[in-house]
């Protein structure tokens, strides 16, 4: 979403959408606006690890006593997206430490799922994904994460950062009156609504609809405030591939 408004590509979205989403869940331009939320958390296996001996930050993740232990997948935007707010909160030196830290660390995966997965088998000890992995496997068998319990580190810590899924208008888009509808209609009560009673288990985050109520409530997550446009991915791509990540 920030690449294509920093391309200049969006239209305005009107203003009665813009007014039912919070401000800490649209970017600060209003170019565009969040629909959907999803919470960085740390899954761990339940059968080797209590919570007291998990990290308090996941910026302790790259220190030795982790090496080995932890996975995620460095390729998908959404661990990218974490990055990039780490980035925001921390800085560029703050951060390249970090990177390398994880790739003596941790162990990669082609995707979140994948990577809770490895932790459900046993194969590492946890890993750093978003919540509704966790979520939508238990909703269904259980099967990859029975063993596994999510972690949240919370403390504006930049673990529990809050990633938004968003919604915009193109300027070039040809139905731009239907594109303004839906993104009023997903941002509104009767679409946030859907969202909170679905499966996809992210957070509703507009027209004071509350979360599903599997979910922890975004009020308790103390989540870092991260611009939505002030994530850098072009800059995350570049540390991540200058620390062999990529």
């Amino acid at each position: 979403m920030a690449q294509v408004e920093n391309a200049g590509l969006f239209a305005d979205v009107d203003k009665a959408t813009v007014d039912q989403v919070p401000a800490e869940f649209r970017p600060s331009t209003n170019k565009w606006t969040g629909i959907a939320a999803r919470s960085t958390v740390l899954v761990y296996d339940k059968t080797k690890l209590t919570e007291d001996l998990l990290p308090k930050s996941m910026l302790d993740l790259a220190k030795p006593e982790w090496k080995g232990k932890w996975a995620a997948s460095p390729s998908g935007a959404d661990f990218q997206a974490i990055v990039s707010a780490l980035l925001e909160l921390k800085g560029e030196a703050a951060t390249e430490e970090w990177l390398k830290g994880m790739k003596e660390n941790s162990k990669a995966y082609k995707g979140n799922s994948t990577a809770m997965k490895a932790v459900n088998a046993g194969e590492v000890d946890a890993a750093l994904i978003y919540h509704y992995y966790y979520y939508g496997d238990q909703a269904k068998t259980g099967e990859n994460s029975k063993n596994v319990a999510p972690y949240y580190f919370k403390n504006q810590d930049p673990g529990a950062f809050v990633s938004v899924s968003g919604g915009g208008v193109l300027q070039s888009s040809k139905n731009a009156a239907a594109a303004q509808a839906f993104v009023k209609f997903i941002t509104g009560k009767q679409g946030q609504e859907i969202l909170q009673k679905g499966t996809s288990f992210e957070y509703a985050i507009a027209s004071d609809v509350p979360a599903n109520e599997k979910l922890v409530p975004l009020a308790e997550l103390e989540a870092p405030t991260v611009d939505p446009a002030k994530l850098n991915s072009a800059k995350v791509t570049e540390l991540m591939t200058k620390a062999g990540l990529l």
